[in-house]
């Protein structure tokens, strides 16, 4: 009794768990979301390109974008076309008319020339990516841009390509051909021009640059490798939200198939051609293709930046992935489709596509490394990519990668020594800049940076050369050209970079002081920057402004030397977990470091935090306000507080944080009081390395206030973080849970015992601790072996192995609550059809309802065709040959006693010829009918036992009548007992069936369910013609329709069996168990669309093993596996 009291507390623990999970994550999907993108607005024309009409693909279409508002003439546009194609290839579900955001920003930009020139701190290519090879010096960004753009887009009819991979495959098919046909178009163009006189001029294209969004990105590089595409025809792929690694919906078989066959191309495409022998032949196939790979952040919630990753499949020194939120001039996160008309991002991006055309030649440059470093500038921001700065420095010192001479700020800044008016020397290790006042600061690198105080942090909110200037001096001098040669003043103001600011303070009245202006730039240096150099200079221009621009608003600098290691906070899990109930406090009393460290053991991608900075104290104090005023102050009502707040804001610059991630790089908050913190990681997966599973920020606080942070796991963006990044994971794990459950039934039925409900079944799976260890964990272990044996990098053990556990149990939760509804249903239809069979037979005396009656079965034996006396039906031919009709009447009998046959076959037709959810649909309907007629058989043969028990003579009249009716519609083939006579012994038979039938009726519901996206895709192409499904998904759909009728009996089961292998015989629940292993595996490897291979296995094996029994049974030879089921009374 304790058993069963804990199991059922097991189970609603489990289910109560899982729900609320849910709950909150749906809750935090479904919130909306402040992006804080502009719009773009345009004037769109889209001029149609004629194709051929044997074109294979003739529903889709090819379009020329135009920007204006004036009518043109399509043909006379056409002849005009002179400048650098490009493809807009649309996602799922996308129009061809998405283009027009890109497209008009980079007619503007064309027009308008490039950005305005900054002297901030520009990215460069990294050691891994070629940039030790490359003179990074020498190369520039053009002045104006040489060549128009022209964007053409292709129409692919909305059509859902990340549900099918035959829908991808025909995109893929049809882009090919649209590449071609736009170089053809700027061949007749030219030939147009030439026939009316007009001069030729420009050179002609050879190859066309892709932009895909989402799936269309895929479908770019689908075409690169496509066996018609013509030689160099694609060099430059540009992707916005696309999953690379794979699907972001893996459910499909075939579509998980097509991006692993892809991608396994595209990693032969970049190895070096070699004869057998290891000699050179030739470069890589795709050694000039260029991938980079844009992600929209943690706001994305259909494509995690883990599949937008080119890790594996494109070489660093050909691709990279950046995320928006790490993107120059942009720092947004986005949704899907936010990210092509996000007004920040669209103008960088337009200005970088125009920056890839050489001035010399008027086509895009045809190195790779150009290319790739054009898109590293543009778009990279100066501050490193992945977490500290400290570690960035470190290495670069270590591996002793090229290390670029620092520019001094251009001739046309007029700047002077002789503009500043007077020289002030810093005594403290911190400086402030509060307007621009014209001068020179001096700190003693030596006095200020000692006591381990050998960092120099610098935020400003200054324009570099124009408003700021820093350099490092030998010693001490008035001006650089004072200094002797050999002792040279360096100027380290290119060392800024640039980070966002947020909105410029308001002047409350005219005259008064404003708010603390929000840093746009910081400058780190480490002791290796300054060693040598004595002093460090900070120089603000004078007030009047010095290059035609007007001063900011309200003017600040802070710099400070400091021991990074005194602002570093490690923050364990313990710490994190219990932030969730109650919030966690830091303290920053005044004087601590202006960089403070948080490191966070889990990463944030799966546990965001709220973060709250209060200030305390921003040395009021000190400015001749008395302690018992403040202390009074801070104990009195929230309007003083408010006052004492906002007076603080005068001298306090707003915190930000800088987040690094290991896969989406860096986040920037600006303007940090209280916001939710959270990266795109995907920590705790199978391909995860180490060190992913920790998320570093940093914080920028005023060093001069004192600060209270208050740190909180966001429960509800926790919830939708998990269920996005582990949602593949569950699906997998659900299939393992069922997979141990029939388990567990196949074998209980093997040892003669009761077979349990499928609801007790999966409730076994969390027993602890054999149970759960064996099912739960020792998958774990089996992947972590993998591993060893590929040679591939292990995952963060503890984290990874938490995960899945976590994963597991919710799946199981996830696969109880289905388990409960569905059986709800089953009993409560069940308890109605009985009453209402049971009311017909009450009232059938009645003369209207027994002539109802008799004319329904004289109508249900008359179309029933069965087979009633050896002559029968065939006894009659009325026009027909007599050996057809005889024929016929064989068909008709094999049909009418083999139900389970017609079922295997419609469903084996829909699913090769229509579509597989259909032929599952046609399987699930089987086992839910089976379920209900077992069900109701159960529920009358228990009413007949309580009738009995009265021993009423009505009950017993209607006891007989209703053991004719259940001889009648159910049939002992169909619900076999070896105990016919005994009527408890039927009806624990016919709950047995139900619980059999149930258990694989939920896995073959999910198994449809994994199929419908796939099938609503095929429901919006019907009208646009049709094809057959994949081989590959026809055929493991066969698998699965075999597995739910060859095994729809229990007694079937006993039919499973291979020989002896090693002394021990293999049953069906072995092979269940294996299954489920797999299943879990699959789950593990974010690959759930490998069940079907389980399933499908499981199916052909019985089909093989039924044709060996029915051989053996024919030659009279002992029948193996047969094991006869006995039922206890």
């Amino acid at each position: 009794m304790m058993e069963g009291l804990r199991s059922k507390i097991r189970v609603a623990v489990v289910v109560i768990v899982s729900a609320w999970i849910g709950i909150l994550a749906l809750y935090g999907v479904l919130k909306p979301i402040s992006n804080g993108c502009i719009m773009t607005y345009m004037y769109p024309t889209y001029v149609p390109i004629s194709t051929n009409g044997g074109v294979s693909s003739a529903k889709y279409g090819l379009y020329l974008y135009h920007e204006g508002w004036k009518k043109i003439d399509f043909n006379q546009h056409l002849k005009q076309l002179n400048g650098v194609p490009l493809l807009f290839i649309p996602g799922n579900g996308g129009s061809y008319k998405q283009v027009r955001s890109l497209a008009a920003e980079c007619d503007r930009a064309y027009q308008g020339g490039p950005l305005e020139q900054t002297f901030y701190q520009e990215a460069s290519l990294t050691p891994e990516e070629g940039g030790k090879y490359m003179d990074m010096d020498g190369f520039q960004l053009p002045n104006q841009y040489s060549r128009r753009l022209d964007w053409f887009t292709v129409d692919l009819e909305g059509e859902h390509s990340a549900m099918d991979g035959r829908i991808l495959e025909e995109h893929t098919d049809y882009v090919v051909y649209a590449i071609h046909r736009i170089l053809d178009q700027y061949e007749e163009s030219r030939a147009a021009r030439e026939k009316e006189g007009a001069a030729a001029y420009g050179s002609m294209p050879k190859s066309v640059i892709l932009v895909g969004h989402s799936m269309g990105g895929f479908v770019a590089r689908a075409a690169l490798i496509h066996p018609r595409l013509r030689k160099a025809a694609i060099e430059t792929v540009l992707t916005l939200s696309t999953p690379h690694q794979s699907p972001p919906v893996a459910l499909q078989p075939s579509l998980g198939h097509y991006f692993s066959q892809v991608n396994e191309e595209w990693r032969k495409g970049y190895e070096v051609q070699t004869t057998q022998t290891g000699h050179y032949v030739s470069d890589a196939l795709l050694s000039r293709v260029v991938v980079v790979s844009i992600s929209g952040g943690y706001n994305d919630y259909q494509v995690r930046s883990k599949l937008e990753s080119l890790d594996g499949i494109v070489p660093p020194t050909n691709g990279f992935l950046i995320s928006s939120t790490g993107m120059k001039n942009v720092w947004l996160s986005m949704e899907h489709q936010a990210i092509l008309w996000c007004n920040q991002l669209v103008v960088q991006v337009s200005h970088t596509l125009l920056s890839l055309i050489d001035s010399k030649t008027g086509q895009p440059f045809p190195e790779a490394n150009k290319r790739l470093a054009v898109f590293a500038r543009m778009l990279r921001s100066g501050i490193p990519q992945s977490f500290n700065w400290m570690s960035s420095y470190r290495s670069k010192n270590a591996t002793g990668s090229q290390v670029h001479t620092l520019s001094s700020c251009p001739n046309n800044v007029h700047w002077n020594d002789d503009g500043l008016d007077r020289d002030l020397y810093i005594q403290t290790t911190t400086m402030t800049v509060l307007a621009m006042d014209g001068r020179r600061r001096w700190l003693d690198i030596h006095k200020l940076g000692s006591d381990g105080k050998g960092h120099f942090m610098f935020v400003t909110n200054l324009a570099p050369c124009f408003g700021i200037r820093l350099h490092l001096w030998p010693d001490k001098g008035k001006s650089a050209s004072e200094m002797a040669a050999s002792k040279r003043v360096l100027e380290v103001t290119a060392k800024l970079v640039q980070i966002p600011s947020g909105p410029a303070p308001r002047q409350i009245e005219p005259g008064s002081q404003t708010e603390q202006a929000p840093p746009s730039a910081v400058l780190w240096l480490s002791p290796e920057d300054m060693r040598g150099f004595r002093f460090l200079t900070v120089s603000v221009a004078p007030r009047p402004t010095i290059s035609g621009r007007p001063p900011p608003a309200a003017s600040m600098a802070v710099g400070q030397f400091f021991n990074p290691d005194d602002g570093k906070r490690d923050l364990s899990a313990q710490f994190m977990l219990l932030s969730t109930h109650s919030q966690k406090e830091l303290i920053l009393k005044e004087d601590h470091p202006l960089a403070l460290n948080l490191s966070f053991t889990v990463s944030l991608g799966l546990l965001p935090i709220s973060l709250s900075l209060t200030t305390t104290g921003c040395g009021i104090q000190r400015s001749g306000l008395l302690a018992e005023e403040v202390g009074d102050m801070e104990n009195s009502s929230p309007i003083s507080l408010s006052w004492y707040s906002g007076l603080c804001k005068l001298r306090c610059f707003p915190p930000i944080a800088l987040a690094w991630d290991h896969t989406s790089g860096l986040h920037i908050l600006p303007n940090l009081f209280s916001e939710t913190i959270m990266v795109d990681s995907s920590p705790a997966q199978w391909s995860s390395t180490q060190g992913s599973e920790k998320t570093t920020i940093m914080l920028l606080v005023d060093p001069h206030c004192s600060y209270k942070a208050r740190i909180a796991v966001s429960e509800t963006a926790a919830a939708s973080r998990f269920l996005l990044l582990y949602s593949s994971q569950i699906v997998g794990f659900s299939f393992a849970a069922i997979f141990f459950a029939l388990m567990r039934q196949a074998h209980a039925w093997d040892l003669d015992l009761p077979m349990p409900s499928m609801l007790v079944a999966v409730e076994s799976n969390l027993r602890i601790p054999w149970p759960f260890l064996l099912l739960g964990f020792l998958p774990i272990l089996f992947s972590l072996f993998i591993s060893l044996l590929k040679s591939q990098p292990l995952p963060p053990l503890a984290s990874f192995a938490f995960v899945a556990t976590i994963c597991y149990v919710f799946a199981n939760g996830s696969v109880i609550l289905l388990v409960l509804v569905s059986q709800l249903v089953f009993y409560g239809v069940a308890i109605i059809h009985v009453f209402i069979k049971s009311r017909w037979q009450e009232c059938e005396g009645n003369i209207c309802l027994a002539f109802l009656q008799w004319f329904i079965n004289l109508s249900s034996g008359f179309f029933s065709l069965k087979v009633r006396t050896p002559l029968g039906l065939c006894s009659v031919s009325i026009h027909a040959d007599f050996s057809l009709f005889s024929r016929g009447c064989g068909v008709v009998r094999v049909l009418r006693v083999n139900p389970l046959l017609v079922t295997a076959l419609a469903a084996i037709t829909l699913g090769c010829i229509v579509h597989p959810a259909l032929g599952l649909f046609i399987l699930i309907l089987s086992h839910a009918l089976c379920c209900h007629n077992a069900l109701c058989s159960h529920a009358r043969m228990k009413e007949l036992l309580d009738f009995k028990d009265v021993g009423n003579e009505r009950s017993q009249q209607f006891a007989s009548k209703h053991d004719s009716g259940l001889n009648q519609n159910f049939q002992l083939e169909e619900n076999s007992s070896s105990s016919p006579d005994s009527s408890r012994s039927f009806g624990d038979t016919q709950l047995e069936i139900f619980h059999h039938r149930h258990g694989l009726l939920i896995l073959h519901l999910l198994a449809t369910l994994m199929f419908v996206p796939s099938f609503v895709a095929w429901l919006q192409r019907i009208g646009m013609g049709h094809s057959l499904p994949w081989f590959l998904d026809s055929a493991l759909c066969i698998g699965v329709i075999l597995h739910g009728i060859l095994n729809s009996k229990p007694e079937f089961i006993s039919m499973f069996s291979f020989p002896e292998i090693f002394g021990k015989e293999v049953r069906l629940d072995f092979i269940y168990l294996l299954a489920g292993y797999y299943s879990y595996v699959a789950g593990l490897g974010l690959v759930p669309y490998r069940v079907f291979y389980a399933m499908a296995a499981i199916g052909f094996i019985s089909c093989a093993l039924r044709i060996l029994y029915r051989r053996s049974r024919e030659k009279g030879e002992p029948r193996f596996g047969r094991k006869k089921r006995s039922h206890r009374h």
